[in-house]
C-alpha cells in the first residue's frame, strides 16, 4: 500500500518535471520542490527571498552518498561534498547548505 502511493507520487513529480532537495540542521530535515533545471540561487530563493538575492555557494551532497558513508564527515573524507557556485543545477534528491550574504537582501533599504 505505502509503496504504491509513494510510487505515485514520484511518478507525479516526473510527469510534472519536478524534484526535491533536502535540508537538514541539527534538529530537522526539510524537503523543497522545484523545476527540474532550476540553478542553485533559484533554488535557494524557494526557502527565502533573501538566499536568493544573497547567495554565495551551494555547499552540497547525493543523499545516496550520506546513505553509503553514514555521515556527513564521511562524505567529506571521502571527496564526496563539494562546493557549487551559481551555475549549479541542483540534482533530484541533494543535501544543500546554502551559503549567502544576509545584508544582501537590504541594499537600498532604509
Amino acid at each position: 500500500w505505502y509503496q504504491r502511493r509513494v510510487h505515485g507520487v514520484l511518478a507525479g513529480y516526473k510527469a510534472l518535471g519536478l524534484c526535491h532537495f533536502f535540508t537538514a540542521g541539527s534538529d530537522e530535515v526539510k524537503c523543497w520542490t522545484i523545476q527540474n533545471g532550476t540553478k542553485a540561487p533559484q533554488a535557494a530563493g524557494r526557502i527565502h527571498t533573501d538566499f536568493e538575492k544573497g547567495f554565495i555557494c551551494a555547499e552540497v551532497m547525493r543523499f545516496e552518498d550520506l546513505k553509503a558513508h553514514g555521515s556527513e564527515n564521511e562524505v567529506k573524507a571521502n571527496g564526496k561534498y563539494k562546493q557549487c557556485g551559481k551555475e549549479y543545477v541542483v540534482v533530484d534528491g541533494d543535501i544543500i547548505y546554502f551559503k549567502f550574504n544576509a545584508g544582501a537582501g537590504l541594499a537600498g533599504k532604509k
